[in-house]
C-alpha cells in the first residue's frame, strides 16, 4: 500500500481546517502549533490534525462522526496531551470512497498510524477511540504489537452476547438511518458531512455485529493496559421494550470481557450512546488519569 502525505502548519487557534495549500511533512510536537497534513492510501485522502503538549495521543472516531464533531474532547485532551485527530473515508473532509467495509476503515487508521511512526518513530501514542473508532482500535493494537502505549475505548469494542441488528429489527433500523441520511444532507460540503448512505450504515452495523462476535481473540493478543468509558444507558432511558433490550447487551457485553479479562479498567457513565459529545469534560478527566487507575478496577 502506498501513502503519500502533504502538511500545512497553521496557528494554534485557526479552525481545524484552516490555513493555506501547501506541501511537506512537518508536524512536530509539544509546541502547542495546529498542524494539518493528509494522508493519501487505498485511493482515498484522510485529513489529519495535530496539536497539544504532552505525550502523544491518536483520537479515532466512530461511524457518522467526525474529527470537527470531536472537537470538544480534543480541546481538553491537547491541554496535556499531542492529540492527533482525523476522519474516516466518507466522513468530514476526507474523500468518498467505493467501499466501506469494516476492513476499509481499519486500512484508514492503519495509514494515518503508520505515517504517525513514520514522523516520530520512538513514540508510541495512546490509541483512544469512540464507538467503530473503539472496535478499529481494538483491531488495530492486536494487529501491530508495540506500536501503542495504551488504548481507551469509548462505548465501543463491546463483546455483546447477542447481535444488535436482528431480521426483525431491519425495518426499523433501515428507517432510522434513511431519517439520519436525510438530516445529514444539510451537512454536505461541511467538516460534518458524511457521504454514507442509508443502506452503506446498515451493512456497516450488519458487519460490526459479525466483527463484535469474534472481537474476545482479540483483546486476548493484545498487552497494553486498556481502559474503557461505557454509557449506562446505550440506546437511552426511554423505558421502550427495544431500548431495554440493547441496553441489556451492551451491559452484558461489558460484563462478559471483564470476566474474561479482568485487568482492564472500566468505567461508566450515566448518558447513552452520545457521550462522547455530552460528557466530553468528564471522559478527559478519565483518559487523564488512566495512568493512575489499578487494572482491573471499576469507576463510575
Amino acid at each position: 500500500m502506498t501513502t503519500r502525505t502533504s502538511a500545512v502548519e497553521v496557528g494554534a487557534l485557526r479552525k481545524p481546517y484552516g490555513g493555506r495549500d501547501g506541501d511537506g511533512e512537518r508536524a512536530g510536537r509539544g509546541d502547542g502549533t495546529m498542524r494539518h497534513f493528509t494522508v493519501h492510501h487505498d485511493g482515498v485522502t484522510i485529513p489529519v490534525s495535530r496539536g497539544g503538549r504532552g505525550r502523544p495521543l491518536v483520537l479515532c472516531p466512530g461511524l457518522n462522526s467526525t474529527q470537527a464533531d470531536l472537537h470538544e474532547l480534543a480541546g481538553l485532551l491537547r491541554l496535556d496531551h499531542d492529540v492527533v485527530t482525523f476522519d474516516l473515508r466518507g466522513h468530514g473532509l476526507a474523500s468518498a470512497a467505493d467501499r466501506y467495509a469494516f476492513e476499509s476503515f481499519l486500512s484508514d487508521l492503519s495509514a494515518v498510524m503508520a505515517e504517525l511512526g513514520r514522523l516520530d518513530p520512538d513514540a508510541a501514542p495512546v490509541l483512544v477511540g469512540y464507538s467503530l473508532g473503539a472496535d478499529l482500535a481494538v483491531h488495530y493494537a492486536s494487529e501491530h504489537p508495540g506500536t501503542v502505549a495504551g488504548l481507551v475505548l469509548i462505548d465501543g469494542a463491546n463483546p455483546v452476547p447477542e447481535p444488535f441488528i436482528t431480521e426483525a429489527d431491519l425495518p426499523e433500523f433501515r428507517a432510522m438511518w434513511e431519517d439520519l441520511a436525510t438530516r445529514l444532507e444539510a451537512e454536505r460540503g461541511t467538516e460534518r458531512q458524511v457521504l454514507l448512505t442509508a443502506q452503506e450504515i446498515l451493512e456497516l452495523n450488519v458487519e460490526i455485529d459479525v466483527v463484535r462476535s469474534g472481537i474476545l481473540g482479540r483483546y486476548r493478543k493484545i498487552d497494553q493496559p486498556i481502559r474503557m468509558i461505557m454509557s449506562r444507558s446505550m440506546a437511552g432511558d426511554s423505558g421502550e421494550r427495544p431500548a431495554l433490550r440493547f441496553n441489556r447487551n451492551w451491559r452484558a457485553g461489558v460484563e462478559r470481557l471483564v470476566r474474561e479479562q479482568p485487568h482492564i479498567a472500566t468505567s461508566s457513565l450515566d448518558a447513552d450512546h452520545r457521550l462522547v459529545f455530552t460528557h466530553a469534560p468528564h471522559i478527559a478527566q478519565i483518559i487523564r488519569s488512566a495512568r493512575e487507575v489499578q487494572p482491573g478496577r471499576r469507576t463510575s
